[in-house]
């Protein structure tokens, strides 16, 4: 599989969990991410909190002999748990690919420093 499948799989997706938001007919009753989105932030964000546990343990579950396959099943939940939190902020997988695609090429101790940096030097203007 190419990235660029890989990319439109992530925005089909999106496009789904988009035409499912409840501001747009998504029913809660026959929709799993209609139901999510109206419980708001709280409600999906918890199920956030979940498949990333599920995603540790899976992988520690592997470290001692489970199925790698496992881990790639439990990252999919995650992601999807995400991109309907994305969706619910207006944001999209393109959003968080452009940010990757931002870093590529810096280390993460790098991107890290300047990450703090900038909000620093953001929070001592706020003060003024």
């Amino acid at each position: 599989m190419n990235i660029m499948t890989s990319n439109d799989a992530l925005a089909r997706l999106a496009a789904v969990i988009e035409s499912r938001k409840p501001s747009r007919g998504g029913d809660p009753a026959t929709s799993y991410v209609a139901r999510l989105l109206a419980k708001g932030p709280d409600g999906f964000l918890k199920k956030v909190g979940e498949e990333a546990t599920e995603v540790v343990m899976a992988a520690k579950d592997v470290e001692h002999g489970g199925d790698p396959a496992k881990i790639v099943y439990e990252v999919a939940d995650l992601w999807f748990h995400c991109m309907v939190a994305l969706a619910h902020f207006g944001l999209t997988p393109a959003d968080v690919i452009h940010e990757l695609e931002r870093r590529e090429g810096m280390s993460g101790l790098e991107e890290k420093a300047l990450r703090k940096l900038t909000e620093r030097t953001a929070a001592e203007e706020g003060g003024k």
